[in-house]
This record gives C-alpha cells, structure tokens and sequence, in this order.
C-alpha cells in the first residue's frame, strides 16, 4: 500500500507541474553591452513577478541582423513572438500586415489595460497607423543629443559647463580641443540620423516630402536644399582641418567617446547607460546643435531606437503573456526605472513625472534634454520620418558621406547622389506595396 501512494503521490505531483508549467515567450532583440544587461533584466523582473509566463530574450545581432532574421524564421514558421525593429524598419513592419499583429489588439484580446494616451505622444503617435491603432509597443525611443567630454573641454580652456549650442559653436570649441592635443575632438554615430534626419527636423525642413512618408507612398527625398548642403559642406571642412574624425557606421563612434579618444559626439540618447558605466571623465549631455541663423530653429528632433513588435500565428495564450509582459513595462515606476538606467525616453508620461520628482533631473544633469527636444509641438516637417526601404536609404547615405568626408565628392554632389539613389529605393517600395 505504501508503495501504491509513493507512485500516487508522485503522479499528482507530475501533473500538478504540468498545470503549472509556464508558457513560453520568445523575445528577439538587439541590445548588447550595458543595453543587454538592461533587457536581460527585465525579463528577469518580469519572470518572477508572476508565475505563468517566461520571456526568453535572445540577442541576434545588429537591428538589421534580427530583422532578416526574423523575416527568414517568419517564413520558415518559427518566428519570435516578440521582434524588436528599429524606428527605420516601422514602414517595412506596418506593410508586413500578415506577419504582424498590431499591439492595440494584443492588448485588447488578452483583456490587458491600455490607453495609448498614456504613452508620450511623440513616440506613440510615430508606431500608431493613421486609423488610430497602436502598431507597436514603443520599447526604447531615443533621440539624437550631443554628448561631451567636460574633462576635456576644460583642458582646452572651454567652461565644461557651457557645451556649444550651435554648429559654429561646435567648429571654435573643436578647434581650441585641437590645439589642446586632442586628436578627435569632434565625432558622430549613425550620420544619417544625426546630421540630416534629426537635423532637418530641428531647422523644421522636410527630409522628404509628403510629411516625411506619413502623408503616401509616393514620398520622395528633399535633404539636398542649400541648408543641407551649407552643413556637409561645413562637416567636410571640419574634417580637412581634423576638428571632425568620421569614425565609421552605425554607432562605431560611440566607443571611441566613451573611450575618452573622442571628446564630443552626436549620437543616441541612449549612450548615456554605457557613458555613466564605463567612462573614466567627467561628461555632460547637451542639445543637438543647430544654425542659429535659421528661422524658427530649434524645432523638435524626431524620435529613434526601437520599438517592439508581435509576430503572427502564435496561440491564445502566448499572446495573453506578451500582453502581460506590455502591462509590466508600461507600470509608472518600471518604465521610470528603465529611462533612469539607459538614458532612453521615458515611455510614459506617468514614468516621467516619477522621474522629475524623484530629483533625478536636477542630480543628473543633462538627463532630461532628450525628453525636452521630444515633447515640443511638432509640425508636419517634423514629427518624424516614415520611409519604406530606410534601411538601404540609410546605407546610401552613408556609402555618399563617406565619399564627402573622404574629399572625392563635394557636399552637393554627395547629398544629389544620395537622393537620386534613395528615390530609386522609394519608387521599388512604391511598387511592391501598391496594393
């Protein structure tokens, strides 16, 4: 008899593991170094704050790594229930309409709370289709800000406390850092993003027509305006003279700020996490800069990083966890806790309110510049950019700046170039989408 209720006991026990077992949830991104720990970290959080559902994170490369990847599982069957794209890929994703299911509806059927008016508008309204739905859950939105070395700067004999605010500010402060010894004193990450897209919404000239891509299809490039080619062109003297040291593609500059190599940079926000972790100086964070001259300047910058998206053909219950896991990220005090730790934006405006009377603004300096540039009223010029094929654009306009830095194409040359090149790209998405 003993016996007999061992194996009774032990059979109850099985099955009383299997009811419990927890559901699965696949989670794709690109976050590595400090960002990873960050994601690695929520998941974590999240896992033990309930008991039925696990995300997985996995890292799989670069944002445009995980994305072909994810297109190639996609068709294979076998794709991740959440997929992280960057901000370039949005018009890409919202034109995959079988391979996706727009967040409004995950949330919906899971029964889970949400309110897109509680996201900060300027994020939420970039991922929200133009019937009002919610694509996409607005994850790590960052925007494009000037981080310098304070270190440096007072060695050159410039107020550390005092970062140049305009272009012609950043060429003076570049030159006395040169003069100092400074072998790279002016750098930039992701030249598309920084020195046209952000730049053009912050001097409130288009970067492509039809509202930047929201208005149609049918959008075609405009960044080669006398004001585009006045800043390459001053970009390209910079460089002959050695105050701007291109560094490479994508964020490669970002190291060598952290480093303490390069003393200022135009990047991601978001560098702030991997600065605060690992520099070895003083640095401050400072608005993007702009032409002084330029009415109406400084406008808004338009939003980037990240957004999280859910993949077709998964089950009820799966979705169920995914929409748990949304309502996690999006409580006051996690969403503050993660723009505090990384320096993206907050997601919410309940989380950025936390975070000011926290005093976490006034003890970190610098921290709420990002939030400022982003929660300006926007215009049809500057609200963000939504173009199909940005992903090769952008590798266009990189193959092109690399010409003008490199003195084999002037600034016109290289910006005409770069736009007849991303037309070509545009009119292929035009076609492919048509219907």
């Amino acid at each position: 008899m003993k016996a007999q209720h061992l194996v009774a006991a032990l059979l109850a026990a099985g099955l009383a593991t299997g009811a419990q077992a927890q559901t699965e949830v696949q989670w794709w991104h690109s976050m590595g170094g400090a960002l990873g720990d960050w994601v690695n970290d929520l998941a974590k959080d999240f896992n033990a704050s309930q008991k039925d559902y696990k995300i997985v994170p996995t890292f799989k490369g670069s944002y445009d790594e995980s994305m072909t990847a994810a297109i190639a599982a996609f068709r294979a069957g076998n794709a991740p229930h959440i997929l992280q794209v960057f901000e370039v890929g949005t018009a890409t994703m919202m034109a995959s309409k079988g391979a996706i299911v727009p967040v409004g509806e995950v949330m919906k059927n899971a029964g889970a709370k949400f309110d897109p008016s509680a996201y900060v508008p300027a994020v939420a309204g970039y991922y929200t289709a133009p019937n009002g739905q919610m694509l996409s859950f607005p994850f790590n939105s960052s925007t494009t800000v000037l981080h310098y070395n304070k270190d440096a700067l007072k060695a050159a004999g410039v107020d550390p406390n005092s970062p140049p605010k305009t272009w012609s500010e950043v060429a003076l402060v570049a030159a006395k850092l040169k003069a100092s010894g400074h072998k790279c004193p002016f750098t930039t990450s992701w030249q598309s993003w920084t020195q046209l897209e952000s730049f053009s919404a912050w001097h409130n000239v288009e970067f492509a027509t039809k509202g930047n891509g929201f208005g149609g299809l049918d959008t075609r490039l405009a960044f080669n305006t006398p004001l585009h080619v006045r800043h390459i062109e001053n970009l390209a003297n910079m460089a002959k003279q050695g105050l701007f040291v291109y560094k490479g593609r994508g964020n490669a500059a970002d190291a060598t700020y952290v480093s303490g190599e390069c003393a200022m940079t135009t990047g991601s926000s978001a560098l702030y996490g991997n600065t605060k972790r690992n520099a070895k100086f003083a640095f401050g964070i400072s608005s993007l800069p702009y032409y002084h001259d330029v009415p109406g300047a400084p406008q808004n910058t338009v939003i980037g990083g990240a957004s999280l998206w859910v993949m077709s053909g998964k089950k009820a219950e799966e979705y169920k966890g995914v929409a748990q896991f949304f309502a996690f990220l999006s409580k006051p005090e996690e969403a503050a806790k993660s723009h505090q730790r990384t320096g993206y934006l907050p997601l919410t405006k309940a989380s950025y309110d936390l975070t000011e009377k926290s005093g976490f603004y006034k003890a970190n300096p610098g921290t709420d510049v990002s939030v400022e540039q982003m929660i300006r009223k926007t215009t049809d010029k500057s609200r963000g950019i939504r173009l199909g094929n940005f992903v090769q654009i952008r590798t266009i306009v990189d193959e092109e700046m690399e010409q003008v830095w490199g003195g084999k194409k002037s600034a016109k040359e290289g910006l005409d170039a770069a736009v007849k090149r991303g037309n070509e790209q545009l009119e292929r998405f035009q076609k492919a989408n048509k219907g």
